[in-house]
């Protein structure tokens, strides 16, 4: 569950962030980022859709002769399709803060972020990206009203330019967004001038789904804003989910004629009248919930949701989390509506170093990702905004020119992309023996009928294990996601290559490596290092060339 972030915070931490970032990105020659873009001038090309960063022209093949399987080796062997749903296209978006859009996106509608546009498209090639924006800053945000003073909340204020800026990302991306409205303030004639606004400003076609308000179960307790050096909050203490679906009601019903989204609440808070809000809100079109596994604000550092290295790979923060939408899944799928955790990152309240932006988020991202998908789930929504350590991303504009430091979570999010292209079916995975309690697994089948599997080691030493596929097949293809270790910030690799210190292409550079893996028997073995996690590959055709596509 994402907390409430305090004013003050957030603004120490946005300006802590620009001060960093200026200084690391001093420290990287020019010289280095023209190399990058003549690497990038040579290997620009187009790729099949959620095809690996693998084998490529070009590319260092690596042949591994057949060993024998160890007695110690894990055994996975990949079955049937799951009864899950296939991977939808559009399954991985962004969720960013109202006050993000500009530091991230730029303030000129003309020349939009090129770099934010390409990380954005790397994981949705040929789709169309669903990006949310809202968190914490939807109930501080609003359209300014004539004759209207601001509420006591309001710290952000939407204008023409914010607009014009949001309007000129979709459109740049194709994409559709989820869009916070404000609730908190109780006002309905407010809350319809800014969804008009929304709406007429960016363009009807482009938005998904107005979502009203921001975590509502938090209403009572935490300070919406202070009075005379008091906390107020933005409802009374007895508020409760009854008392929400009432005024999402009723502020809703002058909205412009777009799908609503909600109730927007962070999991593990139950919603047991879920089926009953549902039900009363006919013009409903997705359903969302927020979902982080731990939490480093009003936290005790006793309690297993305070964010650690251990903690965050622990099968109850990915598996676990995933587990606990079910029901929820369950009943919008009863009301024939998809649900969307569309807030989610690793640790809430958005300062946990050493944790939320360590390799350790990379290998996270990457299982829970699958789990999600897993749960039923129609997609995820990473949430990011500049100064949070749970960020994907760093961006910096010097004389005109975009440049961003990815941080590693990024890597997770584009191996599950790589492997889960859409309508990929997952399928069953079934480790007989060995070290399964280490390795976690997963699968999927393409639509060209290639066969994808994941493995991820988070253990301190390196596992082997022998890998059934479902067929007979001739030569899989090896791609590793590897970092010095599960705190490292830098030298993240996916299949030998990297974002590097800075991007100013949101392209992967270097020499793209993958290893050739002959079968013994039926069975393909591999070794997977500690703390990394690999992809092993089965086409029904040779390897061809790729790379990300430019944007």
């Amino acid at each position: 569950m994402s907390s409430r972030l305090r004013r003050s915070t957030i603004l120490a931490a946005v300006m802590s962030a620009v001060v960093a970032t200026a200084v690391a990105v001093r420290a990287v020659s020019s010289t280095a980022d023209r190399r990058a873009h003549a690497h990038h001038a040579v290997h620009m090309r187009r790729h099949p859709a959620g095809q690996l960063p693998a084998a490529t022209i070009g590319g260092s093949a690596i042949s591994r002769s057949p060993p024998r399987l160890p007695r110690s080796a894990a055994q996975l062997t990949i079955g049937r399709p799951l009864p899950s749903s296939p991977i939808p296209p559009g399954f991985v978006g962004l969720s960013l803060e109202y006050f993000a859009l500009e530091p991230y996106a730029g303030r000129e509608p003309s020349a939009i972020n090129p770099v934010l546009v390409q990380l954005i498209h790397n994981l949705t090639p040929d789709q169309a990206p669903v990006l949310r924006i809202g968190g914490d800053s939807t109930d501080w945000t609003w359209w300014p009203v004539a004759h209207t003073r601001a509420p006591g909340g309001i710290t952000f204020t939407i204008d023409r330019r914010w607009l014009a800026v949001a309007r000129a990302l979709a459109g740049t991306l194709g994409a559709r967004l989820i869009l916070g409205i404000n609730l908190e303030a109780d006002s309905s004639a407010l809350a319809a001038a800014e969804a008009e606004a929304l709406v007429n400003g960016i363009g009807r076609s482009r938005v998904q789904a107005l979502e009203l308000g921001n975590e509502p179960e938090l209403y009572r307790t935490f300070a919406w804003y202070t009075k005379d050096g008091r906390p107020v909050a933005g409802r009374p203490a007895g508020y409760d989910f009854a008392d929400f679906t009432e005024d999402f009601s009723r502020v809703a019903e002058s909205f412009p004629h777009v799908p609503l989204a909600g109730p927007s609440i962070g999991v593990p808070t139950p919603v047991p009248m879920l089926g009953e809000f549902l039900a009363a809100e006919p013009r409903l079109g997705l359903v969302s919930f927020h979902a982080y596994p731990l939490l480093e604000c009003f936290t005790s550092p006793s309690s297993p949701r305070y964010p650690t290295i251990a903690r965050l790979l622990s099968r109850s923060s990915s598996r676990g989390l995933a587990g606990s939408l079910a029901g929820y899944v369950s009943t919008a799928r009863r009301h024939r509506l998809p649900l969307r955790v569309d807030e989610f990152n690793s640790v809430g309240c958005g300062a946990a170093p050493g944790v939320s932006n360590t390799f350790a988020s990379a290998l996270w991202v990457l299982d829970t990702s699958f789990a999600m998908a897993q749960t039923g789930v129609a997609g995820i929504n990473v949430h990011t905004y500049p100064g949070s350590t749970s960020q994907l991303f760093t961006f910096i504009r010097r004389h005109g020119s975009w440049s961003a430091f990815v941080e590693p979570d990024y890597y997770g999010l584009l191996m599950f992309a790589a492997a889960a292209p859409p309508d990929a079916r997952l399928l069953q995975t079934t480790i007989l023996h060995g070290h399964g309690s280490v390795i976690r697994a997963w699968a999927t089948r393409a639509p060209d009928g290639t066969i994808r599997v994941v493995l991820i080691n988070d253990g301190s030493g390196r596992r082997v294990i022998g890998v059934t596929p479902p067929e007979s097949a001739v030569t899989a293809t090896l791609d590793q996601l590897l970092a010095p270790r599960a705190t490292a910030r830098s030298g993240v690799t996916l299949a030998g290559q990297s974002f590097g210190r800075q991007t100013s292409t949101g392209l992967l550079v270097g020499h793209p490596r993958y290893t050739r893996v002959a079968p013994v028997g039926r069975n393909y073995v591999v070794t997977v290092p500690a703390t990394s996690a690999e992809m092993l590959t089965f086409a029904p055709s040779a390897p061809r060339a790729w790379k990300l596509t430019p944007r």
